[in-house]
């Protein structure tokens, strides 16, 4: 299978990339192929919503690192997006490449790709979720994916808070048990 991780912190190592390289290595044992984009640190440009692309018919005016990204998200069986929960949704930097998906939205639109989605956040009430778990659902309906898992870590301001919970593992288990 071959697997896109899209990251979304600027910490590189945070709570949010301790699940990233956990997933990883479950799914790089299990025999899948990893691409990993660490978007905080890419030159991936607003879209703008200029049509000039024709949703993936021609390239986008911007020459950036959405680019490879695109690339590989039209080889991708699974796509990962990993993030820091900020105001109750996702990075603005992993944000901005999910914006730019209108672009390369006739490869995306029920490609038969599955989605997947580590989350983490400071506060650990379950509703501060509630944002982005209503984005994912909306995008895997939109998109015709299937969702191939959901991993939710409130309570983790920091690593160490994170190390002490079982979500590294979870997410370890998540990239390791995937099939096919």
């Amino acid at each position: 299978m071959n697997i896109t991780v899209l990251t979304g912190s600027a910490h590189k190592n945070g709570t949010s990339a301790l699940l990233a390289d956990r997933f990883i290595e479950g799914a790089e044992e299990a025999g899948h192929a990893v691409t990993r984009f660490d978007t905080a640190f890419l030159n991936i440009r607003s879209c703008t919503g200029c049509g000039t692309c024709e949703y993936g018919k021609n390239p986008c005016v911007f020459d950036d690192d959405m680019t490879a990204i695109a690339a590989s998200l039209k080889e991708a069986d699974l796509v990962v997006f990993v993030t820091p929960l900020y105001y109750h949704m996702m990075s603005s930097s992993l944000k901005a490449v999910v914006d730019r998906f209108f672009g390369i939205n006739d490869f995306l639109y029920e490609a038969k790709k599955k989605g997947m989605i580590l989350v983490t956040a400071g506060d650990a009430d379950d509703w501060n979720f509630d944002g982005i778990k209503a984005w994912y659902k909306t995008d895997m309906r939109y998109l015709g994916w299937q969702d191939a898992g959901q991993l939710y870590a409130g309570g983790c301001y920091t690593r160490e808070d994170i190390e002490k919970t079982d979500c590294p593992d979870r997410a370890y288990q998540m990239g390791r048990q995937l099939a096919g």
